[in-house]
């Protein structure tokens, strides 16, 4: 017997052939069973991805899909999802195994999936042994599915949704299958519910920013050193520049002494201020922003621009005053007008009686032309203070300026402050209320006048101008009120219009008059424009327009 035989023979008596053969089947099933674990890890895995890369469903669905389908032989997964107690189909793959259409809601009455959602257990279903009626039957009928994995979604122990794996084919699952699949499940249901939150995060966070960009005040945020670090669309308009990086208090040109002791921006508590911007008047309100250590990080700044409610207020409290002086001189007027008609009638009758060359005819005719003066004094505080009656027609500026002299030019002699006048003669008209023009005189001789006390000259003049001038084809009537008082300071000069604001010593100016002023002359369609130096003094032009012919 060769040698070769030999071997052969002896391989056979012992067995050693033999178990090569089941050596080797089973290192093709270990194998096998290791390709499909690692099909299952990769499955996972991709669920896992498709979350960190913004991955869509049905892409995941897809993958998911091609993966199981080397191992297990599926023909359709499809997804549903579980919210405000409705079970709507939202997603399947392949499409073209679609039945019920994309935005199905199932019926609670005889549904498999509902059965599953409300067990929260896992179903397998089979065609062949169902004798029982469910809606999805129809579709599996359809389809050709003969065999489904029904498995509920769970996320913090309430069902989200579910996943159905269907098959032509009596599928036979053992327990690491099962497993397999719930683990599967699980982690779509923490995918989806992270979606959920990413979304629900990512649409509060463009809801805030919409709405922060949106306001219509100016907003901020800055550090801690009040450096921006965001602006809305409102700062972005009023400055006209990139604001991300520069300072709160030195773009709002806030002094740093101030900002520096906690006026503006306070770990403690949030600060409401005002502060005068190129010629407005806003509000400063700073709120810290707390991180979960209750440590401030960041302040949110809101700036409302209150110019108009403080000419309104300024407007009601003018009124106010010029109401009590109009209730104040109607009272005047009540109790002097007898007394004033005994005087002038007496008088008229008493200067019958003397011819002209008499003495006595010339003390009478000075009791006359006091009392009538006295009257039209009376007459001229009424009119002026009827601030109820807003009606525009055609007045003259220069007869404004003599009724406000007729009442208070007294005062101006008592001081020693000379008035000189240059009224431009045969002057048109403007369109306005005389009695809200005469208010811009008189607060304009006022602010005069206290620059003239402030001011230790011999010789205190204001001059009042009218005239009329031609810009851009336009015509306009001017009245220009000159002193050679104090001035104003070059940094004051942009304030000086904005309500409550004032350089007078307390109790001499509440700095209502030039914001009044002002409100009253745009009203009628002008302005005021001013010309100062300090030190020497001022010029203030009341511009309006000529009527409309």
């Amino acid at each position: 017997m060769l040698l070769k035989d030999r071997e052969e023979m002896i391989s056979k008596l012992t067995g050693v052939q033999s178990s090569k053969k089941s050596y080797y089947n089973e290192l093709k099933v270990m194998v096998e069973e290791l390709k499909k674990k690692n099909m299952q890890l990769e499955v996972i895995n991709e669920v896992n991805r498709s979350f960190n890369i913004d991955m869509s469903i049905d892409e995941m669905l897809k993958n998911i899909f091609e993966k199981l389908k080397v191992f297990f032989p599926l023909e359709r997964i499809s997804l549903s999802l579980y919210e405000h107690d409705k079970l709507t189909l939202t997603n399947v793959y392949p499409p073209n195994s679609l039945y019920f259409p994309i935005g199905f809601v199932f019926p609670k009455k005889d549904s498999l999936y509902w059965q599953a959602i409300e067990s929260s257990q896992k179903i397998f279903y089979q065609m062949n042994n169902d004798l029982h009626y469910f809606i999805e039957k129809k579709a599996y009928q359809s389809l050709g599915i003969q065999s489904a994995l029904v498995i509920p979604l769970v996320s913090k122990e309430a069902a989200i949704g579910l996943l159905s794996i269907g098959s032509k084919k009596i599928n036979h699952f053992d327990e690491s299958d099962l497993a397999f699949f719930q683990q599967l499940s699980d982690q779509i249901a923490v995918c989806i519910e992270n979606v959920r939150l990413y979304h629900k995060v990512l649409t509060a966070k463009k809801e805030w920013e919409e709405t922060f960009r949106a306001v219509s005040d100016m907003m901020f945020i800055t550090d801690l050193e009040g450096n921006i670090l965001k602006s809305n669309d409102s700062a972005k308009e009023y400055f006209k520049t990139d604001l991300i990086g520069q300072n709160i208090h030195k773009l709002l040109e806030i002094d740093k002494k101030e900002a520096t002791q906690e006026k503006y921006l306070s770990v403690k508590e949030n600060i409401i201020d005002e502060f005068h911007l190129k010629n407005h008047v806003f509000e400063f309100r700073s709120f810290p922003i707390f991180n979960r250590s209750h440590e401030v990080y960041s302040y949110i700044i809101y700036i409302i621009d209150i110019t108009e409610k403080r000419k309104m207020e300024a407007q009601l409290i003018q009124s106010g005053k010029l109401a009590a002086i109009g209730e104040m001189a109607a009272g005047i007027a009540h109790e002097l007008n007898s007394p004033l008609t005994a005087i002038l009638g007496n008088s008229q009758l008493l200067l019958r009686s003397f011819k002209q060359d008499d003495r006595s005819y010339k003390l009478l005719s000075d009791i006359y032309l006091c009392g009538k003066r006295c009257k039209s004094i009376i007459q001229n505080l009424l009119t002026f203070s009827r601030q109820d009656e807003y009606v525009f027609e055609e007045c003259s500026i220069n007869e404004a300026v003599e009724q406000v002299l007729g009442i208070f030019s007294d005062q101006f002699k008592q001081q020693n402050i000379i008035i000189q006048q240059e009224l431009a003669e045969h002057i048109d008209h403007v369109k306005g209320n005389i009695q809200q023009i005469g208010q811009i005189i008189l607060n304009l001789l006022i602010n005069a006048k206290d620059a003239l006390e402030e001011k230790n000259i011999p010789k205190k003049i204001i001059k009042i101008e009218t005239k009329e001038i031609i810009e851009d084809n336009k015509k306009w009537i001017t009245l220009s009120i000159t002193d050679n008082g104090i001035g104003i300071q070059n940094q004051h000069l942009q304030e000086i219009f904005n309500p409550f604001f004032t350089t007078k010593s307390p109790g001499k100016g509440t700095g209502l008059g030039l914001s009044v002023s002002l409100g009253i002359a745009e009203t009628h369609g002008g302005t005021i424009v001013v010309n100062s130096k300090y030190g020497e003094g001022s010029e203030f032009i009341l511009k309006l327009p000529v009527r409309h012919e």
